[in-house]
Formats: structure tokens, C-alpha cells, sequence
């Protein structure tokens, strides 16, 4: 899944905004290593009464700007590297947006779709037990990512809450709201997505609203689902198993409907089968690539036909192909941007269960336009002033947030 090549991409990413900002050369030192790395064994008994020891991670970027925020993930391919790239990435996403967090990121090596319910609650509860001591709404808050989501924070809310002895909602967020889970938040990372890829569309003066998305998961359908809404024609969508496409246009919720059916977007009534790699060199105006790391690369970077691409996934566009796609005249939305409505939404979870006042869905939403609008005015601001890309904007105000605090803060020797 990238592991050390895209920890090596996000610490080329922060050199280069280290160099164009002047900062201190032991100030960049500082931001390019996580101040914590937590590594557990996760021994779990299996519905069959066999035990499997499970490997897991807790990394903590940076959090000069306030608690650990960053999701976790379950999945068989998962290294520590990759962790370590998502967690720096979490901390420059929270300060583009400038809200208080600082970044982690987490997960557990393995497949749950080859688990039970049983037993990916029983390694849930057993991971979230191993790193108690580093989690906690003043500390550290995890949140869903791939293949995880609302009832795997529900079990580690449980399980922190039940050491500790009272119920603790703030721990988590992206968690169920019938336990202090807020209206909207779920929808938050693609209705983000969307509301960008709309803006820039604008900013940039895109006449078509074609659109494909890469990763038809929770990201890729709810930015699919929204900009359908705002009027955009769904070209393609794809899963892990391939895509389809349909030049008339395809509903997103009814391809979802397929997929709850069927397992997979394959198969779709009125609509082409096309691998991944055909949806990347569509013809259309807005590419969203909401699935993995590292999957527009120098290899592939020449057979992208979009006229802008929108980063719904963590790292999708590697420096070589961030490189080729500029030289093209390819607008480039960078995740740290593009993806950063979850993180936002997120923060407005974290802050009604700190508060215990609860908004509507409808005032979630908006406050979220208002951020993610405000987020992007900013990042193309920079671009403009600087003339550099959107990527290395969004870089130098998120680099420049957090090195400011820490140098407001000090090095405490």
C-alpha cells in the first residue's frame, strides 16, 4: 500500500516547504519525525478457537496545535511507514483547514472481511486495550478509516469507557449518533470533496461537469453523490474489483443499491465494465481519486485525461506525477485540502461531546461549507501570490501554522 515510498513522499513534500519558507533547518527536523510511534501485538481468539496474534499501530505525528486527531485503519496490506506518511499528512491537513489538532494515525494488520462480527469486535476491544494509555479526548482521538467505520468507534468508546469506569464519547469521533455521534459527519470527507471540487471548478472556469471517481467506498460515494446533486454527470465509478461507465450519466445511490446487492459496482444495468486503470485516462473534467495511496505515478501520469484532478484518497498523486500533471496544465486539488471535510467534522463531533449541546445536520453542513470554502479561498490565495501550485500552497500554510506554534512553544529540553 506504499508503506516506506509514501512515508518518503510526505517527508519530500514537507522538505520542499521547509526550503521555500526559510525555516530553521532543526524546525523542519522536528516536524519530519512523529513524536511517537506505538507498536502493539494483538493476540485474539478466532470463532474457531484458534489464536491469531495481530500486529497494530499508533502514531502520533504532531501536536504543537492541539490533541492527536487521525483515523484507523484495518487492512492486510497496512505498514508502519504508511502510517507514519498518513499521520504527517493529518497534522498539515488539520492546520490547511486551522482547526486545533494535530496528526495521528493507527490500524491493525488484516482483513476483515475474512473476520466475523464477533471477531473484529473481540480485536477492536483487544487493540483499543493495548493503547489506552495513548488515546483520550485531551490526548489523542481516533476516527473511522479504511474499513473501518461508526460501530468499530462505537467498540473502542465502549471498551475506553468501561477502564475507565463512565462513558467517554469525546475519545472517538465518527461513532453512531445515538451515542454522541453527530448528524452529517459520516457524509463529512465526501460531502468536502465535493464542495471543493465545485469551488475550483468554478475558480478555474471548468464549462463541463464530467466526472469519475476512483474508490466507490465512503468517500468516493458520498463525492459522487453530492456533486450528482450540484448538477455534475457521473461518467464512471470503481471499486477494488473494477469500474463502470456510462457516458449518459450514472445515480450514484442506485449504484450503491447494486453494490449493497452484489458485492461490487461490476455489473451495474446500462453501464460499461472498464478496469481502474482505463477510469484514471477518462476523458472528463474531474478526476476523483478516493480509493489508495500512490495511484497516479510517473508510469501513468501521461494517460490522464482529466482536466482537474481532486485528491479524495490520502497521497493518490506521487511528486513525479504531481510534476508531470502541472507541466500539463492538470489543476491538482491536494488531499490535504480536498479531504480535509473530515477532519472538520470530526472537530465539530469532538467539540458538541466536549460541550454536550448538540447541533442539527443542518447547521453540521453548513458550518462545514463555511470552513472548507474559506480553506480553499486561502490555499488558491497563496498559490496565486507565491505562484506555486495548489499542493505547495496548501503546504506552506499548513507547514507555516505549525512550525509558528512550535517555535511560540518552544523545545522543552
Amino acid at each position: 500500500m506504499g508503506g516506506n515510498n509514501s512515508y518518503e513522499m510526505a517527508v519530500r513534500q514537507l522538505t520542499e516547504a521547509c526550503r521555500m519558507l526559510q525555516l530553521e533547518r532543526g524546525i523542519c527536523e522536528v516536524l519530519k519525525q512523529p513524536q511517537r510511534v506505538v507498536q502493539v501485538s494483538v493476540p485474539v481468539r478466532l470463532d474457531s478457537g484458534e489464536i491469531r496474534v495481530f500486529t497494530g499501530y499508533r502514531v502520533q505525528h504532531n501536536n504543537a496545535r492541539g490533541p492527536f486527531k487521525g483515523g484507523i485503519r484495518y487492512h492486510p496490506e497496512l505498514t508502519l511507514g504508511e502510517v507514519k506518511a498518513l499521520a504527517m499528512w493529518m497534522t498539515w491537513k488539520c492546520a490547511v483547514v486551522n482547526i486545533p489538532f494535530g496528526g495521528a494515525k493507527g490500524g491493525l494488520v488484516c482483513n476483515p472481511k475474512e473476520l466475523s462480527r464477533a471477531e473484529l469486535e473481540r480485536l477492536t476491544r483487544a487493540y483499543t486495550s493495548r493503547i489506552m494509555d495513548f488515546i483520550g479526548p485531551e490526548r489523542d482521538i481516533p476516527a473511522p478509516d479504511v474499513y473501518t467505520n461508526a460501530q468499530v468507534m462505537a467498540w473502542i468508546m465502549d471498551t475506553y469507557s468501561a477502564h475507565l469506569g463512565y462513558p467517554t464519547p469525546a475519545v472517538v469521533t465518527g461513532k453512531p449518533v445515538e451515542i454522541g455521534g453527530a448528524p452529517g459527519r459520516e457524509a463529512a470527507t465526501g460531502r468536502g470533496v465535493a464542495i471543493v471540487a465545485k469551488e475550483a471548478a468554478e475558480r478555474f472556469n471548468l464549462s463541463c461537469k464530467c466526472v469519475a471517481v476512483q474508490g466507490f467506498g465512503n468517500v468516493g460515494y458520498h463525492a459522487a453523490k453530492f456533486l450528482h446533486e450540484m448538477g455534475y454527470r457521473i461518467f464512471a465509478v470503481s471499486d477494488s474489483k473494477g469500474g463502470i461507465f456510462s457516458v449518459s450519466g450514472l445515480d450514484p445511490e442506485a449504484v450503491l443499491r447494486h453494490k449493497h446487492r452484489h458485492g461490487s459496482v461490476l455489473g451495474f444495468p446500462g453501464a460499461k465494465e472498464i478496469t481502474n486503470e482505463e477510469l484514471l485516462s477518462l476523458e472528463v473534467d474531474i478526476l476523483v481519486p478516493a480509493a489508495l495511496e500512490r495511484v497516479i505515478t510517473s508510469a501513468n501520469a501521461d494517460n490522464v485525461n482529466a482536466k482537474m484532478v481532486v485528491e479524495g484518497a490520502n497521497g493518490p498523486v506521487t511528486p513525479e506525477a504531481d510534476r508531470i500533471l502541472e507541466e500539463r496544465s492538470i489543476v491538482v486539488v491536494p488531499d490535504i485540502l480536498a479531504n480535509a471535510g473530515g477532519v472538520t467534522g470530526s472537530y465539530f463531533e469532538w467539540v458538541q461531546n466536549r460541550n454536550g449541546f448538540y447541533w442539527d445536520e443542518e447547521r453540521f453542513n453548513a458550518e462545514l461549507e463555511r470552513v472548507m470554502s474559506r480553506s480553499f479561498t486561502e490555499v488558491v490565495e497563496r498559490a496565486e501570490s507565491e505562484d506555486v501550485s495548489l499542493r505547495m500552497a496548501a503546504y506552506l500554510l499548513a507547514v507555516e501554522r505549525v512550525a509558528r506554534v512550535r517555535e511560540l512553544r518552544g523545545i522543552y529540553e
